[in-house]
C-alpha cells in the first residue's frame, strides 16, 4: 500500500482518541528507540510512534523483532506517569498485555491469554510481545515508553526454528484479513481505560483471570536459576507465584524470564 494512503487510514482510525501526537514511519529501526529520542526532545503524555516496517525492533532479553510491510502492528506509546502511578511503574508492562487482550476481543472476538508478565497468546501461541522502558534525566523520571508488537499477518511470524516459544498471528486465528489500524485503535482505547485502574483490584483480577498456564506445571528460567512448580497466580506486587514440588511458594519478580509448560523442557 502507498505509505501516504496507509498513514491517512491510520490517522482516521485513531481520530477521537486522547493522543497528544502521532508520528508514523513507513520504515524505522525501532519504534521504542524513536519514542525514547522523542521523549528526550519533549514528547507529551500519550504521544504515539507507529511504523509499518521495523528493521531492528527489540524485545525482552535483547531478542530482535523485525516486521515486514503490512504484516504487523509495531508501535510505542509515551506516557508521563502521575505521582500516583510512580508507585506502580512496573504495572505499565502488564497494562499493555491487558490492552492487547481487550483489543483482540473487541475488534476480533478473540479470547487471548497473558503469559506472565506480558506476552499475549492465542491458542497457546505468542501473538504479541511488550517491551516497557523508562527514561530518566538525572534522578527524575522523564517518562515511560511502552513498545508493543502484534503479529497480524502470516508474514510477521518468524520461522519455527528461530522461535523460543511457538508463535501465531491474528489473521490465522481469525481465518480472514484484518484492518490492523482498527485493532490498534481498540488496543489504545483499552490502554487508556486500564490506565485509570492501574494497580486496582480490578486490574489484578483481570490480569490473573487471563493468566496462561494457571494451575499447570511450568518451568521459569530466571537469570540466576530455573524454578519448576505449579503456577498459582499473581501476588499483590505483580510477582508470579509458583508452588514447588516441596510445597513451598516461590515468587518470581524479575521480568526477564522464560516461562513455559514443564513438559516443554
Amino acid at each position: 500500500m502507498n505509505p501516504a494512503v496507509d498513514e491517512s487510514m491510520l490517522r482516521e482510525s485513531l481520530a477521537g482518541l486522547p493522543l497528544a501526537e502521532v508520528r508514523f514511519s513507513a520504515e524505522t529501526g525501532s519504534t521504542n528507540d524513536d519514542a525514547l529520542r522523542w521523549l528526550e526532545g519533549g514528547a507529551g503524555d500519550a504521544a504515539l510512534v507507529v511504523a509499518d516496517r521495523q528493521t531492528a525492533g527489540r524485545g525482552r532479553l535483547n531478542r530482535r523483532w523485525i516486521t515486514q510491510p503490512g504484516g504487523a502492528l509495531a508501535f510505542s506509546l509515551i506516557l508521563h506517569p502521575t505521582s500516583a502511578e510512580m508507585d506502580v511503574l512496573t504495572l505499565f508492562s502488564p497494562l499493555a498485555g491487558l490492552a492487547v487482550s481487550d483489543g483482540l476481543a473487541a475488534c476480533c472476538g478473540l479470547n487471548a491469554e497473558i503469559k506472565w508478565p506480558n506476552d499475549v497468546l492465542l491458542g497457546r501461541r505468542k501473538v504479541c510481545g511488550v517491551l516497557a522502558e523508562t527514561s530518566w534525566q538525572a534522578d527524575r523520571l522523564a517518562g515511560v515508553v511502552i513498545g508493543v508488537g502484534v503479529n497480524v499477518a502470516p508474514s510477521a511470524v518468524p520461522p519455527a526454528d528461530a522461535l523460543l516459544f511457538p508463535a501465531t498471528c491474528v489473521e490465522d486465528a481469525l481465518g480472514r484479513p484484518l484492518d490492523r489500524w482498527a485493532l490498534l485503535a481498540a488496543i489504545l482505547r483499552a490502554a487508556f481505560s486500564w490506565r485509570q485502574k492501574l494497580g486496582s483490584a480490578e486490574f489484578f483480577q483481570s490480569w490473573e483471570s487471563r493468566l496462561a498456564f494457571k494451575g499447570e506445571a511450568v518451568q521459569v528460567g530466571t537469570p540466576d536459576h530455573v524454578v519448576q512448580g505449579t503456577l498459582i497466580g499473581i501476588d499483590p506486587q505483580g510477582g508470579l507465584v509458583l508452588r514447588t514440588a516441596a510445597g513451598k511458594q516461590e515468587v518470581i519478580t524479575v521480568g526477564d524470564v522464560s516461562l513455559r509448560p514443564a513438559e516443554a523442557s
